[in-house]
């Protein structure tokens, strides 16, 4: 099969169900910014294909995986579509799974790896990445000096889109293992939970509280505030030390890194450890009442008040519109 020009190989993140991971759309509009997007779709679920057509890939390849939460089985089929392709890039999620795989490629081809970008571009030279680094402090730029860069892309960071592909070219890739050593899967129980809020990791909107909110009992306010907007639920640092809310909604350095169109943070008072994991948000609203609170800093909007009385009008106006 002939491949288009500019090529950028996009690894589609998979659940365990075979589906694809919202990441998709993100990942393939940001590869047809700087190219011409091929999916490659591990695990070959006709229901991923067609979410990755949706998304912009013109060209589909698909991988015979057994399981597709194992990384070196991925990385052997991530391996096989580079070599087949040749690509400009390789862009990969910046999730837990895509981190370690785009590792062990860059590894294995010698390429270049930059990790946790926000953003791609091209200029005469090839594929640049761009970072928010020091905890947002600042911008920069990576490029390899040779070969095509491996990409890590931050979930939520990228607005655009690729048009929708009507009848995708499909190739069913044949992948050799490699024999890497590799960890050894034992069994493993589902537990599934059920929630009207989108996933933290790539939410168009997230609202945040600190420990400003005062005990567990009266975070719930954060969660109401949450569902009035359609938002997901994050935390400081210091509101999941105090115990107000499980660490899996921590947004910060050692939480979640998170770049939606909307961030709300209700009793934060933006600590660079914070600020690392929210600041390349879209729109950051801040409340709080100490009117010098760091998170001031960085917000387009910010209410100095008391969040027990500025948070239940917010909600009681957004009611009334109908969201």
């Amino acid at each position: 099969m002939g491949y288009p020009e500019n090529p950028i190989l996009v690894l589609v993140d998979v659940t365990p169900a075979g589906d694809a991971a919202p990441s998709t759309s993100a990942l393939l509009g940001a590869a047809s910014t700087i190219g011409s997007p091929i999916a490659l779709v591990p695990g070959g679920a006709q229901s991923a294909v067609d979410a990755a057509a949706a998304a912009g890939a013109a060209v589909v390849l698909t991988a015979a995986v057994d399981d597709t939460q194992l990384i070196v089985p991925l990385v052997d089929a991530l391996h096989t579509a580079y070599a087949r392709v040749q690509p400009d890039a390789v862009l990969v999620s910046n999730s837990i799974v895509g981190r370690d795989v785009a590792g062990r490629l860059a590894v294995r081809t010698r390429g270049a790896l930059s990790v946790d970008a926000i953003g791609v571009s091209r200029d005469d030279q090839g594929v640049v990445a761009h970072h928010s680094v020091y905890g947002g402090a600042y911008l920069v730029d990576s490029a390899p000096t040779y070969g095509a860069p491996i990409v890590t892309v931050r979930q939520g960071a990228v607005e655009a889109r690729g048009e929708a592909v009507a009848s995708p070219a499909v190739e069913e890739l044949e992948v050799v293992g490699s024999g890497a050593a590799a960890a050894t899967a034992g069994p493993v129980e589902a537990i599934e939970q059920e929630s009207s809020r989108p996933e933290l990791r790539g939410a168009a909107r997230v609202v945040s509280g600190g420990r400003g909110l005062g005990s567990k009992e009266q975070f719930a306010l954060v969660e109401q505030l949450a569902d009035a907007l359609g938002a997901a639920v994050g935390a400081s640092r210091a509101a999941v030390d105090a115990g107000y809310i499980p660490y899996a909604h921590q947004v910060g350095q050692t939480g979640v890194s998170v770049s939606p169109q909307l961030y709300v943070a209700l009793g934060i008072s933006g600590a660079i450890q914070h600020r690392a994991g929210m600041q390349t948000a879209k729109t950051i609203v801040a409340i709080n009442k100490d009117g010098e609170a760091p998170i001031f800093d960085i917000a387009d909007f910010g209410i100095v008040g008391d969040v027990f009385t500025v948070v239940p009008q917010v909600i009681q106006a957004l009611e009334a519109r109908g969201k």
